[in-house]
C-alpha cells in the first residue's frame, strides 16, 4: 500500500503543471521577461508562419507568448510551446530565415510534432526589413546574438516550472540566418544547447549582404553585361553538360562542382549577339560570378559561386530595386540613411562602415574548443547550387576550425554538402534530409553520421523521386555502377 502511493506521487510529479499556473511561474530575472499569453491548445490545430517546412495538425500543447527585455531598447518576443503529453524530455530551439521580424511558427511545429518542448523569436523587431536599425543599436545586439541567448534561458526555466525537471538534451535548428545564429550560440554560448544544427549559414553576413551588392551594382553599371532569362537557362544548360557525369551518372545535378573546370568562354558569340550565345561582355559577367568578390586591396571580401547555381543566379533588372535583403545593410546598418542610393555603393567604404556598426552579428569566430569540450556536436549542411550564401563559404569556417583546434574534427564537427539544392532547400537535388534524427543518433547514442539520407518529392518541377547519400566533407557519392541512380542505396561515400 505504502509503494503505491510512493508511486503514485512520483507519477504525479512527472506530470506537467496545468497551463494556467505559467502565468505566474516564478522565473530568474524577472525584470527581463513578461508573460503575455498562456493558452492550451488542442490538437489538431495548425501552425502558420515563419521558416520550416509545414507541418501536419498539431498535437495538444501548452502555448506561453512572451516579451523579453534584456536592455531598456530591447522588445524580443518569444514563443515556447509545451507538449501537453508525451513530451520527449528535450529542448528544441529554431532560427530565423533573412532579417527575420517573425516567430517561426512552422519550424516549431515540427518540433513539437517530434515531442520536443520548442521555442522561436523575432530577434528583437517586427518584419523583414533592417531598418529597425536606424538609431537603435541595442536592437542591433538583440538580432546580432541576445534574443536567442535570452530566449533559451528564459524557455529552459519555464521547462523546468512546467515538467517540474529539466530538459535532459538541448538542440537547435536553423538554416540561413537560422544558421547563423546557431553558429552564433556555439561561440558566444557555448552552454546553452547539445548539439546544433547551422544550415546555409551566413555566419559572416556583412560580408554577404555587401558583396551581393557589389556583383548587383557592378552589372547596373554595366547594362551590357546582364544575362536575361533565357540565356541564363542555356548557361545553366551548358553548365549541365559539361560538368553532371563527374560523378558518374548524367541525371541533371552537378554533384562535385569542385571537380568541374567550367568555362563560360565556351559560350561566346562568333559574332555579335545571339539567342543561343553569350557576348563578350555577358561572359565575363558569367565568369565574375565564379569568382570571388574582393577589396581593392585584393582581400577576400566573400567567395564565389559554385557550377551548378546558374538557374537561380541574382540579376538585376535596370530600372527596379535591388534585392532590400542585401541592400539593407549598406542602407541602414552602414550609411544609416534610408534614401541612400545604391548606386553610388563603394565597396571598401560601405564595408567598413557596416562593420563599424554591426561587426557584432557576425559569427565568423572559429574557436569552438568550449563548446567542443563539453560534449557539444555540430552539424553543417549546405546546397551546392545556393544563389546566396555561397557554400565554399561554409568550407572555409569547417577548415577554419580545424586548424584553430588542431586538426581533423570530425567526431563532433561534420559538413555535409547538397549537390543540387539551392537555398536551405529547393532546386534540382533532393533536399529533405532528417538532418535532426542524425544529430539525435550522434549525441545520444554516439552514432557519428557515417552519411545522411536525402529525399526528392516526387512530382517537384515534374521530377521523379529520388534519394541521395549526403556525404561528410570532404567525401562525395559516387555511384557503385548497378541498380537504379535514384536510389541512394547504388551510391558510396567516397574521397574524392
Amino acid at each position: 500500500m505504502i509503494g503505491s502511493i510512493v508511486l503514485a506521487a512520483a507519477a504525479a510529479l512527472l506530470q506537467p503543471a496545468p497551463c494556467d499556473t505559467l502565468k505566474t511561474l516564478p522565473l530568474s530575472k524577472m525584470s527581463k521577461i513578461t508573460i503575455t499569453a498562456v493558452e492550451f491548445v488542442p490538437a489538431g490545430s495548425s501552425p502558420g508562419r515563419g521558416r520550416g517546412a509545414a507541418a501536419a495538425p498539431l498535437p495538444a500543447h501548452c502555448r506561453v507568448a512572451a516579451t523579453l527585455t534584456p536592455s531598456p531598447d530591447s522588445q524580443i518576443d518569444m514563443e515556447l510551446w509545451l507538449p501537453a503529453e508525451n513530451w520527449n524530455g528535450k529542448f528544441l530551439a529554431v532560427g530565423n530565415g533573412g532579417w527575420a521580424g517573425v516567430i517561426s511558427t512552422d519550424a516549431m511545429a515540427a518540433g513539437l510534432s517530434r515531442g520536443y518542448a520548442t521555442a522561436s523569436n523575432d530577434t528583437g523587431h517586427k518584419g523583414g526589413s533592417a531598418s529597425f536599425a536606424l538609431g537603435h543599436p541595442e536592437k542591433v545586439i538583440d538580432f546580432g546574438y541576445r534574443a536567442m541567448h535570452e530566449m533559451t534561458v528564459q524557455a529552459k526555466a519555464m521547462i523546468q516550472a512546467f515538467y517540474r525537471r529539466a530538459p535532459t538534451l538541448s538542440y537547435y535548428q536553423g538554416c540561413s540566418t537560422g544558421g547563423r545564429q546557431g553558429m552564433m550560440e556555439a561561440q558566444r554560448f557555448p552552454e546553452d544547447f547539445d548539439a546544433i544544427i547551422a544550415g546555409a549559414p551566413v555566419y559572416n553576413v556583412v560580408h554577404l549582404n555587401v558583396s551581393q551588392v557589389a556583383r548587383q551594382v557592378d552589372m547596373l553599371k554595366n547594362p551590357s553585361s546582364l544575362v536575361p532569362p533565357k540565356k541564363r537557362a542555356m548557361f545553366a544548360n551548358a553548365v549541365i553538360a559539361v560538368c553532371d557525369a563527374q560523378d558518374g551518372v548524367k541525371d541533371g545535378i552537378v554533384s562535385e562542382p569542385r571537380s568541374c573546370a567550367f568555362d563560360p568562354a565556351i559560350m561566346l558569340c562568333k559574332s555579335g549577339d545571339a539567342a543561343d550565345c553569350l557576348t563578350a561582355a555577358q561572359v565575363e559577367n558569367a565568369k565574375s560570378a565564379y569568382a570571388p568578390v574582393k577589396s581593392s586591396k585584393g582581400i577576400l571580401v566573400y567567395p564565389g559561386h559554385s557550377p551548378g547555381f546558374e538557374s537561380g543566379w541574382r540579376i538585376p533588372v535596370p530600372g527596379q530595386p535591388l534585392n532590400p535583403l542585401f541592400t539593407d545593410t549598406p542602407r541602414y546598418i552602414g550609411r544609416q540613411n534610408p534614401d541612400w542610393d545604391p548606386m553610388t555603393f563603394d565597396l571598401d567604404t560601405d564595408l567598413a562602415l557596416a562593420l563599424k556598426h554591426a561587426s557584432a552579428i557576425e559569427a565568423s569566430d572559429p574557436d569552438l574548443a568550449k563548446f567542443k569540450a563539453r560534449g557539444g556536436k555540430l552539424l553543417l549542411y549546405h546546397g551546392w547550387a545556393d544563389p546566396g550564401p555561397a557554400p565554399e563559404n561554409t568550407i572555409n569556417y569547417y577548415e577554419a576550425v580545424a586548424r584553430k583546434l588542431g586538426g581533423k574534427q570530425d567526431d563532433w564537427m561534420r559538413l555535409f554538402l547538397m549537390p543540387g539544392v539551392g537555398h536551405c532547400g529547393g532546386g534540382v537535388g533532393p533536399d529533405q534530409a532528417d538532418f535532426l534524427g542524425a544529430i539525435e543518433r550522434w549525441r545520444e547514442e554516439g552514432q557519428p553520421p557515417p552519411q545522411i539520407t536525402a529525399n526528392r518529392a516526387p512530382g517537384r518541377g515534374g521530377a521523379t523521386p529520388m534519394s541521395r547519400p549526403l556525404c561528410p566533407f570532404p567525401q562525395v557519392a559516387r555511384y557503385k555502377g548497378s541498380g537504379s541512380t535514384d536510389d541512394a542505396q547504388n551510391f558510396a561515400c567516397q574521397a574524392r
